[in-house]
């Protein structure tokens, strides 16, 4: 049973550039029926929109977190078999679009993926990614498996915090931050919840680093979250999977909330709107033709009035593609290394790579 009543949902969750998302995704669902992957399902509020607006959609919701599939059925219920969840990372998406194209091809009309923690992890102080509330040192996204915060700043190293923090939250003060958290392990005072690390880092900053930025620790715990759930890696297969999870003429929209995450958004739709024919050609080969367009110029934001009635859009970078040329002739290429190498140290199995996969149609 989900921890909080379903039908709070919509209450609790405001889309982040709703109508500006759907605009974008709209003349990819103009089919008769045609087919949607919300990677980042959350509390359903994406879905909901598009499952509103275009009558005969179909969306298949992916989430990694239990609570989120749950909260997001129970919203979705009143569209009936439009609607059906999958629980695993949004990594297998070429999975999810194989079991639902309707093409035959493994291939569906248009993917939404809203990136990092959602309304429902933040606003949840048990689950441990708000510096601003007491809280146990969790942040994995699916509780059900994985290394918890806690446990990977009481086994890595110095060196290793230092590396995490600075790859993953750009922080320049990771050295002063990752000594002071060795030091209080070493003592017999390690850090035991959100509380405890916020000021521990708020006592490593300078204080006329403190003074701006915002909250210190935002950045440590950005980076924690990060590392926790390896989200660049996932991100980093997923980017191409979902790509080359488009039909001709379909499109993938996304939205990032900081730069780690926006560069390889970024990098993977520069490399699909690249021609690879030589320079001096007389003319473009099809084979070495683009096979995407960006459909936006760089990166949007959030307006004045999207900030006034949801000030978590302030981070947003919103990126949208179409493409040009099938899958089968002009794949996007995955990294040949992962994005985010993660914890360099012994994790359990069973995290990412191998989450269950639940198809089928949930009704709440």
């Amino acid at each position: 049973m989900p921890r909080r009543h379903e039908s709070d949902a919509a209450q609790r969750h405001t889309p982040v550039l709703l109508q500006r998302c759907l605009d974008l995704l709209a003349p990819a669902l103009e089919s008769d029926h045609p087919v949607l992957i919300d990677c980042t399902l959350g509390m359903g509020g994406h879905s909901e929109g598009a499952l509103t607006r275009f009558e005969t959609l179909t969306v298949i919701g992916i989430d990694r977190d239990p609570e989120a599939i749950a909260l997001a059925s129970a919203r979705l219920a009143p569209f009936g078999d439009r609607f059906r969840a999958v629980h695993t990372t949004y990594d297998h998406v070429d999975e999810v679009a194989r079991d639902a194209s309707p093409y035959g091809d493994g291939t569906v009309d248009a993917i939404l993926m809203d990136l990092g923690v959602s309304s429902l992890q933040l606003d949840d102080a048990g689950r441990g990614f708000s510096y601003s509330r007491p809280a146990p040192l969790d942040m994995r996204m699916d509780q059900s498996v994985g290394t918890t915060a806690q446990q990977l700043l009481d086994t890595a190293d110095e060196r290793e915090i230092t590396r995490i923090l600075r790859t993953y939250g750009e922080e320049r003060f990771a050295p002063r931050i990752a000594a002071a958290l060795v030091r209080r392990r070493e003592a017999g005072r390690p850090v035991r919840e959100t509380a405890d690390l916020a000021e521990l880092v708020r006592e490593s900053v300078p204080a006329a680093a403190r003074r701006t930025g915002g909250h210190p620790a935002k950045r440590t715990f950005q980076a924690l979250r990060i590392a926790v759930n390896a989200e660049l890696e996932v991100l980093g297969r997923a980017v191409p999977r979902a790509l080359n999870s488009i039909r001709v003429g379909g499109r993938l929209v996304v939205e990032s909330y900081q730069s780690l995450e926006d560069r390889i958004v970024k990098q993977a739709i520069a490399v699909g709107t690249t021609t690879r024919a030589p320079e001096g050609l007389p003319f473009v080969p099809d084979d070495a033709a683009p096979y995407l367009a960006a459909v936006t110029h760089g990166a949007e934001k959030a307006d004045d009035d999207e900030l006034a009635s949801n000030p978590r859009s302030a981070p947003v970078r919103l990126r949208a593609a179409i493409r040009l040329r099938p899958a089968a002739d002009a794949p996007a290429p995955e990294p040949e290394r992962a994005a985010d190498p993660g914890p360099r140290r012994s994790r359990p199995t069973g995290t990412d790579r191998t989450s269950k996969t639940t198809r089928g149609r949930r009704k709440r």
